[in-house]
């Protein structure tokens, strides 16, 4: 069955078919394509366009194909072009040739777009309620672990000594980011292109202000030829999920580093690492590695995508059927990513000890050295050269800050006094980063209390 080939002598051969057709990927948008035909033939009928007891037979047709489809009973017929003849087909077996008048006053344009916006409309809030549960399992953590000092890093070396709850919160952000660019892109998901038919809208009496109400759209489509060939809602929603990605892959190369022996901050449940064939030791954080690797899936189908549109001309190319795959690689990646991470940290374990023990190597109070002798009217950058001859002293006596004599400590300025052990304490340095937004238990908690209130909102 084609919806097309009246004019054609011959039918296309057969490896034609077989590289032109969508059906082996677009059947995932059955339930849309259906949802949206149930919206149209309402409108057919309540438009007058089809007689009303055409439209409630073409309607009760296609609530049978969607119960079989529900049930799993389906079967589709691998001759089909896509899914939008293979539901008229399957519409046919349920009321015959009446099934034909189905694409009355619509093209298989405006019927592809709206399945596409049908399906990432609810993809988005899949995904944005998977962001949010990610977001409360960091803010679980967060509140847990408020009693944990560990390294913070700049250049991947040891700088300043920061609270884990922070840097867990540090994410938690990010991913808020993500999850409103997702609500922006809804928005414009969230209009309705049917109506719009091949490129220049249909000649017929129809009323597409009740067919978006129906499929709950938002608004229309304000434009028939760009709304057939706008792909724009795509676009930004892959360049959103490859936002998030780089967020996951950054968060998932931090638990492959701090799991590692070397730190040993982190420790993965044994669910979610796996071993090594020849080495029996072995404890990989695989699903951190590959979560962190999957990020270049979507990075390449936000580049696919843009290349298919670069040049493309109005309105519809059939370049625009590539569209999909791009589409459906991104929404497993990023959906399935966000869920393994989440799970993957709940179950994760914390060292208090192993976070000290970095603590204690590195001189990361040194700012906080300097900034002692500022308080004592010192300039900052002859302080920062002080500190600074003090960290080059210690290496050479292979010794740190905390075991350093007060008369040492006076060898490189008068101004030390018995006081500065506790600014260099990594402790008492995490407590004085009070500005807002800062590294202080306080300011951490407040940030916890922020993060509930979004996820609240």
């Amino acid at each position: 069955m084609r919806l097309w080939g009246g004019r054609f002598g011959q039918d296309p051969d057969e490896l034609a078919h077989q590289f032109t057709a969508s059906l082996p990927f677009d059947k995932r948008l059955a339930e849309y394509d259906i949802a949206g035909s149930i919206a149209h033939v309402r409108m057919l009928g309540r438009c007058r366009i089809l007689h009303v007891d055409e439209a409630r037979q073409l309607e009760a047709g296609l609530e049978k194909v969607r119960a079989a489809l529900a049930r799993g009973e389906l079967q589709f017929d691998p001759s089909s072009e896509d899914i939008h003849t293979e539901i008229e087909r399957l519409l046919g077996r349920e009321v015959g040739e009446l099934a034909g008048k189905l694409h009355t006053a619509r093209s298989r344009n405006d019927q592809a777009a709206v399945d596409l916006r049908l399906f990432l409309r609810e993809e988005i809030d899949r995904i944005r309620d998977r962001i949010s549960a990610l977001q409360h399992t960091l803010l679980e953590l967060g509140e847990r672990h408020l009693d944990i000092v560990m390294p913070g890093y700049t250049h991947t070396q040891r700088a300043q000594p920061v609270l884990l709850s922070q840097h867990l919160m540090a994410y938690f952000f990010m991913f808020q980011r993500d999850r409103d660019r997702l609500a922006e892109c809804r928005k414009r998901v969230d209009l309705c292109p049917l109506g719009a038919a091949a490129l220049a809208g249909t000649g017929f009496p129809i009323d597409p202000v009740f067919v978006a109400k129906q499929l709950g759209f938002s608004g229309l489509c304000p434009n028939s030829m760009d709304a057939v060939s706008d792909r724009d809602f795509v676009v930004e929603f892959l360049a959103d999920a490859a936002t998030g990605m780089v967020h996951l892959s950054q968060l998932c190369n931090e638990i492959v580093l701090w799991s590692t022996v070397e730190l040993g901050f982190i420790r993965l449940a044994d669910a979610w690492c796996t071993g090594s064939s020849i080495m029996p030791q072995k404890r990989n954080a695989d699903a951190a590695e590959l979560v962190r690797a999957k990020a270049g899936r979507v990075f390449g189908a936000l580049v696919s995508l843009l290349t298919v549109l670069k040049a493309m001309p109005m309105t519809y190319n059939r370049d625009l059927q590539e569209d999909k795959e791009a589409l459906f690689v991104t929404v497993d990646t990023f959906a399935g990513s966000l869920q393994v991470v989440r799970e993957m940290l709940a179950s994760a374990s914390f060292s208090k000890e192993r976070m000290a023990k970095a603590l204690r190597q590195g001189f990361l109070t040194a700012t906080e050295a300097a900034d002692y002798l500022v308080r004592k009217g010192v300039a900052f950058r002859e302080a920062h050269g002080i500190v600074g001859q003090v960290v080059r002293y210690c290496e050479k006596q292979d010794i740190g800050f905390e075991q350093m004599s007060l008369e040492e400590w006076r060898s490189f300025s008068p101004v030390f006094g018995p006081d500065i052990v506790e600014y260099i304490s990594p402790e008492g340095a995490v407590q004085s980063k009070k500005s807002p937004g800062g590294t202080a238990p306080e300011r951490v908690r407040e940030q916890i209390e922020h993060g509930r209130k979004l996820l609240g909102s």
